[in-house]
C-alpha cells in the first residue's frame, strides 16, 4: 500500500454531505474509535454544520473504492472573527481581518490507521490547499495534539492559543496558519 495505490477526488458540500457515513467511518477508524462513540458524534455535528459554509471543499483519498482519508474545510466569511477570538498572543487588527476571500480553515484531515504514515494526509493536504484561492490556511489543534510537529514540517507555524467554548472537546486549541500557496 503506497500513496501510489490511491486515487484523489475533489467535493461539494452537497456531495460531502451524501458521504457523510463514509467520513465518519473513516474518522472513526483513524483514531481507533467506534463510529458510534462520543468523539465520532461530535465530529458529525461538526461536519454537518460546516458542508453549507461558503468555500466549502472536501478531497477523498480511495484505494479499491474504500475511503482511506479525507481533508476538508471552508473560507472565513468577511468581518467574521470569531475564528481568532480571544488568541493569545493577541494579533494585529491586520492580522484578524477577514475579507471573504482570505483564510481557508483546515477543518478536518483524516486517514485511516493502516494508510498513515504512508504519504496520504500530505498527499490530501498539498491537493487540498493548492486548489485554493486564499491567501493563507488555519487549522486548530489540541494542545498537545501528536500531529503539531507534523504540521510544522509541512511549513505551518503557530500563531497561539484560544480557549475552547462550553462542550468543545479540548478546553483550549492551538492556532495554525500557513501562507497561500503551498509551495513543497
Amino acid at each position: 500500500m503506497t500513496i501510489n495505490d490511491v486515487s484523489l477526488t475533489h467535493h461539494d458540500g452537497a456531495e460531502a454531505a451524501g458521504l457523510l457515513e463514509e467520513l465518519s467511518d473513516a474518522y472513526a477508524d483513524s483514531y481507533g474509535v467506534e463510529p458510534g462513540e462520543e468523539k465520532t458524534a461530535a465530529f458529525r455535528r461538526r461536519a454537518e454544520k460546516q458542508f453549507s459554509r461558503p468555500g466549502f471543499a472536501l478531497v477523498t483519498a480511495r484505494n479499491g473504492g474504500r475511503l482511506v482519508g479525507f481533508v476538508f474545510g471552508y473560507t472565513l466569511p468577511a468581518g467574521d472573527t470569531h475564528w481568532w477570538g480571544g488568541v493569545q498572543p493577541e494579533p494585529t487588527a491586520e492580522f484578524l481581518e477577514e475579507t471573504g476571500s482570505r483564510t481557508w480553515v483546515l477543518s478536518e484531515i483524516e486517514v485511516r490507521r493502516a494508510w498513515q504514515a504512508k504519504g496520504v494526509g500530505r498527499t490530501l493536504h498539498d491537493t487540498a490547499l493548492g486548489a485554493r484561492g486564499e491567501e493563507r490556511a488555519t487549522l486548530a489543534t489540541g494542545p498537545d495534539a501528536a500531529a503539531q510537529p507534523v504540521y510544522e514540517s509541512w511549513g505551518w507555524r503557530r500563531v497561539g492559543r484560544i480557549p475552547g467554548d462550553e462542550g468543545d472537546y479540548y478546553s483550549a486549541y492551538d492556532l495554525f496558519v500557513l501562507e497561500l500557496p503551498v509551495t513543497r
